[in-house]
């Protein structure tokens, strides 16, 4: 796209793409508060007859994702529906079904197992791993699973990622995700399964979700993806040919900080994943 085609706000975007892919973490809110005039701006869209869908590497389901977004203030008229990483995951830990699977993550996220054709069982008599996060991801580091991530790759179990994501905003803090243990566990040879950004099967989900709603076929030349983070938002955008909107308020704020131009800030993200197809650029989604 030329300069001049740079979309520089909601409203420029809500007339050029019916279907909004929007980010959470970072987007939306920073896991502390929601970010108003990103919710305004999502109302504004679905006011002008265009449909909203949250998609998330949260790895819950997405009722779950709904009643954190609740406690947060998000409130239910900025969204269509929400697609979660939690839930396009459960598709990969239901192909062992009738197997022993040991979950890794905190108890929050309990509800992601719920229902699944599998024996939930200690480390030590597992199949494979699901991973949602560390136990404590405010208080964490990596030092702490180094031993559980060689007993597992030992018995070459294979670890299903719920959250492909290295960090998250919270607040003023990045926390690591299940994105940094899934990590570890690849630079010590340990196969690791995902299914959220950045990768098709999210995506896909996501656009026959809206297709759903439309009750039409959905063209993807008038779907865009705004978020924050490079290596799941926009990476995955790329990857499956959409547009992206790019807020560089998130979890790259410190990289980048508060200065410079929708130009500037499309050139950071053009220059990080070759090939993306870069709509527009905000510090933070607004209209």
């Amino acid at each position: 796209m030329s300069e001049k085609s740079l979309v520089e706000n909601g409203q420029q975007l809500s007339s050029r793409y019916d279907i909004w892919l929007c980010d959470i973490w970072g987007v939306v809110h920073n896991g502390v508060a929601a970010h108003a005039k990103a919710c305004e701006a999502l109302a504004n869209h679905r006011k002008n007859g265009g449909t909203v869908i949250l998609i998330t590497n949260a790895p819950r389901p997405r009722a779950q994702v709904a009643q954190q977004l609740n406690g947060l203030s998000v409130p239910e008229n900025c969204y269509d529906a929400i697609v979660s990483s939690g839930d396009v995951t459960r598709s990969l830990v239901a192909d062992h079904k009738g197997g022993k699977v040991f979950f890794l993550g905190p108890e929050r996220d309990y509800a992601l197992k719920d229902g699944l054709p599998v024996e939930w069982s200690e480390l030590g008599d597992a199949e494979a791993v699901l991973c949602s996060g560390l136990y404590d991801d405010k208080n964490d580091t990596m030092d702490r699973y180094a031993d559980m991530l060689v007993q597992m790759k030992d018995r070459n179990l294979p670890m299903i990622c719920a959250n492909p994501d290295l960090v998250v905003q919270f607040g003023t803090r990045l926390i690591p995700c299940a994105g940094a243990i899934a990590a570890e566990y690849t630079k010590i040879g340990g196969e690791v399964l995902m299914a959220g950004k950045p990768f098709t099967p999210i995506y896909e989900i996501s656009i026959a979700r809206a297709s759903e709603i439309k009750n039409q076929a959905i063209d993807n030349a008038n779907v865009v993806a705004i978020g924050d983070g490079m290596n799941t938002d926009i990476k995955g955008a790329c990857d499956f040919g959409l547009d992206v909107m790019f807020i560089s308020g998130g979890i790259h704020d410190d990289e980048i900080g508060e200065d410079g131009s929708t130009q500037d800030l499309a050139n950071i993200a053009r220059d990080a994943i070759d090939g993306v197809k870069i709509a527009g650029a905000m510090r933070n989604l607004e209209w």
